[in-house]
């Protein structure tokens, strides 16, 4: 079935994507985890990518992240260096590179992208370190910089992340992530699992975040009120394709596709 596509934003008519995915394929055996889909996201907006369980979302964000190659399709980041140049055709060495210096993500999981014994301020010096940084005194410096942007409290800079509540877990994560300025967040149900309450200062921290960096987001979630509070742009997800695409309100305040129409409904 053809995804319902509606035209893209004025504002956007004479912007170039940051970032253009085309015909991405995904199996696993004989499951199709990703069919066949087209992916663009511009610089500064924020991209929701919605689904049920199975629907091929988070398969779709690790492709995104270079974490997998898939089966087939191109994957291009239209900044420095690597103007038209299919990401995936990059060796590990060079892949490595663009998700060090371009490209960060914040897991639903905690535990897959921290070290939990680990100073939270450590966490975040990591990625500097393995960007290249050695002195003590500027790591120190923008993992501070950074853990502030995230909104972390300074006091807690130093306690390991397993000491810490959820939604603090989370921060340093965020912390983490843009430690280096990257081009593209890459957001993997980060509220998922955390009290309302929680999940609220989030959501405000990642909001008040892009609001200052301009920072370009991809943002996967199953539920439609984190998309309703963040994205500009929504994806419907189901079996592995996209089913309907289009502004964030048009699409939830009026689905076209009878999928759409059951997840929004389910939400009342």
């Amino acid at each position: 079935m053809p995804a319902t596509l509606r035209p893209e934003p004025p504002r956007l008519a004479n912007v170039k994507p940051l970032l253009e995915a085309r015909g991405l394929y995904q199996s696993y055996g004989e499951i199709d985890a990703v069919a066949g889909v087209d992916l663009i996201a511009y610089p500064n907006e924020v991209l929701g990518i919605v689904g049920e369980s199975g629907s091929g979302k988070s398969t779709l964000l690790r492709l995104l992240n270079l974490q997998e190659t898939p089966v087939a399709g191109s994957y291009e980041l239209r900044i420095d260096g690597y103007h038209g140049i299919n990401l995936f055709k990059l060796d590990r060495f060079a892949r490595r590179e663009v998700q060090i210096h371009h490209l960060g993500i914040v897991y639903q999981n905690p535990y897959l992208g921290l070290r939990m014994n680990n100073t939270s301020s450590g966490n975040v010096a990591e990625r500097l370190i393995v960007a290249g940084e050695r002195s003590y005194a500027i790591l120190r410096r923008a993992a501070q910089q950074s853990l502030e942007a995230s909104e972390f409290p300074a006091a807690r800079m130093d306690a390991p992340p397993i000491q810490l509540s959820g939604g603090m877990q989370q921060r340093v994560q965020l912390a983490k992530a843009i430690a280096l300025a990257p081009k593209l967040l890459l957001l993997d149900e980060p509220t998922s699992g955390l009290d309302v309450s929680v999940q609220a200062v989030v959501l405000d921290t990642l909001k008040r975040l892009q609001r200052r960096t301009r920072l370009t987001m991809i943002l996967v979630s199953h539920d439609l009120g984190v998309i309703r509070t963040l994205a500009d742009r929504v994806m419907v997800m189901r079996h592995g394709q996209v089913i309907e695409t289009g502004l964030t309100d048009q699409v939830l305040e009026d689905p076209q596709a009878a999928y759409t129409q059951q997840l929004v409904h389910a939400k009342l």
